[in-house]
Order: structure tokens, then C-alpha cells, then sequence
């Protein structure tokens, strides 16, 4: 059967990396500025590497903020990605969902600690599965060994047989979840690590729970709004891209691809916002440099683990937060997003939020190589604009 691969996290070990994409300018020890040029640069070997449709991204530093675009917004034309084009951000969700999440621990409305049984009675149950043995930090930091719901056969196979009905879809939290209790746990509780997207769709029915208010009416008050983020939305159900944004398309192997822009399968807080590079490069800075949850939570987020993972293989996983080391040292702080629909996003923040960038890419069938042209993207912007 097809595997498809969608929001799950994906970097890849530099060493690699740079193996693979020898096209892609290397970092060096060397002070350098990043310019226009060399992302320029960058990001079309990226693009011709990988065999993307269309990128863009943004680089900001002190020194000031550099973007390009390669490819086009649309098969079969010519035209750029829009400068300002909106998309599909799928698992870097999760991120924000984090910060909501301990938002209310430092608020005393929960504890990191509390198990899921506690706000989710009897919801994770059956096969196995049992919500008074896992944690609320366990579900953050993908450690509960809850089965990823978007691995499900029967949910994979639709999206192959029947993907128009399938992007019409409005299966409710609770029905996502389903597709993951179906399956036995992968580990007990606490004792490995494994990405899984049921753990999010869980986040966003505690908080809901907990505050009262919807997952995405909690984003837009604490983060969204906070920030003054003109470019990020939790749409919901609602399919259209509000905004100038590139084409993306549903594409396997042997298959004419499927324009799945307007697919709204993403609904929930594992997946569901709609950001520009802009928007996800102030987040990711704020978010480093404390501006929007204390020092103690913040650390908590940063606490990180061992992540092995075919396509993150050299990397931690922390609670919503991915860290990768660079190769100048040091490391940075991200989280990847892949849709179904064709949407690819790539972050980077280094730890002090002084240097950032976003790359969103629609639609690749290679993701050896797109991940492996984005990382080494990623370092180069990251050491190379070093001061």
C-alpha cells in the first residue's frame, strides 16, 4: 500500500545533507552578511534539486531582512510565488498549540504533570490505550506512544481513492482521534519517543475543556493577536486561502497531479493555520526571546529529547519544539509543517531570536531531497548571517 508522509516533522542529519546538496552554498567559519544574492541563489538549487513547484523565503537579521522565490505559483504558468502569499503551515500548528498549552501552566489551570484522563475522562481508552497513564507533557513532547492517527490505512487509502471527498472532509477531533485508539500504543508512556499527530488533536479537546473557548479562538487571543499577526489565521473548516497565495497539489508517484489548494482536510490544532513568511518569523523570535511565556515554561518547552525518526535523525524534540545543530555550532530552534494538500514549511530560529527564516514550499513527491535542500538552506542563512 502507499505510504503518504504529511505533518510530520522533517530535518536530516547536516553531514548528509550536504552530500546531497552540493549545489547549495555550505556555512563556513568565516563572518559573512546574507544577502539577497545568496539566497537568491539558494533557494533556486534548492528548487531544482528538489523539484519543487514554487518557494519562498524569508531570512531576517539584524542587519535586515532579505526574501526570494523560485519556481512559479502555478503549474503550467509563469508567474512568481506572491511576495506576500499565504499557506498551509500543517505541523509548525503545533508549535502555537504548545504555546497555548503552557500559557495555562503558567497561569495554574494546569499542570505538565496532569494526566489526560483528568481532562479527557475516558477518551483514550480501548486497545490498550490508557489516557490515566499518559501526561499532558507527554502529549507535547510525542512520548504517550499514542499510534499517529494519520498513519491509519483506511484514512491513507481514501486520501488515494477518493481525495475530492476526502478534502471536503469535517471529521471532528474526536473522529480523529478514533483513527489513532483503533491501533494499539506503540511504547508505555514516557519510555521512547514517536511522532504522532493524535497527541495535538488531544491538546486542542483539553483546551477546549479547560478554557471553555475553542482551540482557535484561544490562538487568536494569545498569540495571533498579541503579536499583531496580519498574516495568520485558524480558518477552521473553511477551505479558501485568504489572500494572495501559490497553487498546491496533491502528488504520488505515477499520477497526474491534483490542484489541492482549497482542500480544507487540516482543521485541527495539529495542522490547521494559515501563516505567511513574515508572520512565522516573528513568532519564532518572540517565542525564543520570551515574549510570550515566562521563563519557566519556556525552559519546560526547551527541555528536549532524543528524536529518532527517518526524517529527523539528527535532531531533539522539546514540547512542540524541534532543535537542530548547526553546522558553525550551536543549534536552532524550528518546527516543520507537511500537508497532504502540498504545502511544505521550514523554520529556523537561533537561540538568542536574532536570526530566523521561513521557507514555504508548494508541492514536491522528493522529500530526501526537498528536506535535505531546505536544511542546508536553513544553515547557510543561519551561520552565514552571522555578525
Amino acid at each position: 500500500m502507499l505510504t503518504l508522509h504529511w505533518t510530520r516533522c522533517a530535518s536530516s542529519k547536516l553531514a548528509v545533507l550536504f552530500a546531497l546538496t552540493a549545489s547549495v552554498s555550505a556555512c563556513t567559519s568565516e563572518t559573512h552578511h546574507f544577502d539577497e544574492a545568496t539566497l537568491d541563489a539558494d533557494l533556486k538549487a534548492a528548487q531544482k534539486t528538489a523539484n519543487v513547484v514554487g518557494l519562498l523565503a524569508e531570512v531576517q537579521t539584524p542587519d535586515g531582512n532579505v526574501r526570494a522565490r523560485a519556481g512559479v505559483a502555478e503549474l503550467g504558468s509563469n508567474d512568481p510565488v506572491p511576495w506576500d502569499a499565504v499557506f498551509r503551515v500543517a505541523s509548525t500548528t503545533k508549535t502555537f498549540t504548545s504555546v497555548v498549552v503552557l500559557q495555562l501552566v503558567g497561569e495554574g489551570k494546569l499542570s505538565l504533570e496532569d494526566s489526560v484522563d483528568k481532562w479527557l475522562p475516558g477518551v483514550v481508552s480501548g486497545n490498550g490505550n490508557d489516557g490515566a497513564k499518559i501526561t499532558i507533557r507527554q502529549l507535547l513532547q510525542h512520548t504517550s506512544g499514542l499510534f499517529d492517527y494519520v498513519m491509519d490505512s483506511e484514512l491513507q487509502q481514501a486520501y488515494v481513492e477518493d481525495f475530492e471527498r476526502v478534502c471536503q472532509d469535517a471529521t471532528p477531533p474526536e473522529g480523529l482521534v478514533a483513527y489513532g485508539l483503533k491501533h494499539a500504543p506503540l511504547f508505555e508512556p514516557g519510555t521512547r519517543w514517536a511522532y504522532s499527530n493524535t497527541n495535538y488533536v488531544l491538546l486542542e479537546m483539553a483546551i477546549q475543556k479547560i478554557t471553555g473557548r475553542s482551540w482557535a479562538d484561544e490562538v487568536r487571543q494569545r498569540i495571533i493577536g498579541r503579536l499583531g499577526l496580519l498574516h495568520t489565521y485558524a480558518m477552521g473548516f473553511d477551505p479558501k486561502l485568504p489572500g494572495p497565495h501559490a497553487h498546491s497539489y496533491f502528488m504520488i508517484p505515477n499520477v497526474p497531479p491534483i490542484d489541492a489548494t482549497e482542500c480544507s482536510t487540516m482543521h485541527t490544532a495539529d495542522s490547521a493555520l494559515i501563516s505567511s513568511t513574515a508572520d512565522l518569523n516573528a513568532f519564532f523570535k518572540a517565542l525564543v526571546r520570551g515574549e510570550l511565556l515566562r521563563p519557566q515554561e519556556l525552559a519546560e518547552m526547551q527541555k528536549t529529547v532524543e528524536a529518532p525518526d527517518d526524517q529527523f535523525p539528527n535532531g531533539r524534540y522539546g514540547l512542540g519544539l524541534q532543535w537542530t545543530p548547526l553546522s558553525c555550532g550551536g543549534g536552532y530552534w524550528h518546527h516543520a509543517g507537511d500537508s497532504p494538500t502540498g504545502f511544505h514549511t521550514r523554520t529556523g530560529v537561533t537561540a538568542d531570536g536574532r536570526r530566523s527564516v521561513v521557507i514555504s514550499m508548494s508541492s514536491t513527491v522528493d522529500f530526501l531531497k526537498t528536506n535535505a535542500a531546505t536544511a542546508a538552506l536553513t544553515d547557510h542563512a543561519l551561520c552565514d548571517a552571522q555578525e
